[in-house]
């Protein structure tokens, strides 16, 4: 496949801002940043970021999946997280998510997100098959 295509996902509910939630090009899929919202741009899991990293990684997934993809296909994730001491507890989620995957991998510390409570945002780049 050549060129770019957008891609949307209905189950996530509309975009913060003008992007859409990932983008192909050849066999590169680039997924925006996922944090843990529901259909309506809800913020689900409260102040738990264990429940809010396992929503994102099932945006991350329902993505992927629509772009041609799946977890076991990403190269690269950005994890941006709100507290940085997070980092041990939202692991085990990760790697349930990746399972045996180790895709490459940026950690950053942030002072907050674009929706007030989200504490964790994850964006990747994946091979498409």
């Amino acid at each position: 496949m050549s060129g770019r295509q957008e891609i949307r996902v209905p189950d996530l509910g509309e975009p913060f801002s003008h992007y859409t939630d990932a983008v192909r090009a050849g066999e590169l899929l680039f997924v925006s940043g996922c944090i843990a919202v529901d259909a309506g741009g809800n913020l689900v899991g409260g102040s738990d970021v264990v429940a809010q990293t396992r929503k994102v990684f099932e945006n991350l997934g329902a993505t992927l999946a629509a772009g041609g993809a799946s977890f076991g296909d990403v190269v690269k994730v950005t994890v941006y997280l709100t507290d940085i001491d997070d980092r041990a507890s939202i692991n085990p989620v990760r790697q349930e998510f990746f399972g045996e995957a180790r895709p490459a991998s940026t950690l950053i510390e942030i002072s907050k997100l674009v929706l007030p409570g989200a504490k964790v945002e994850i964006d990747a780049v994946a091979v498409v098959p």
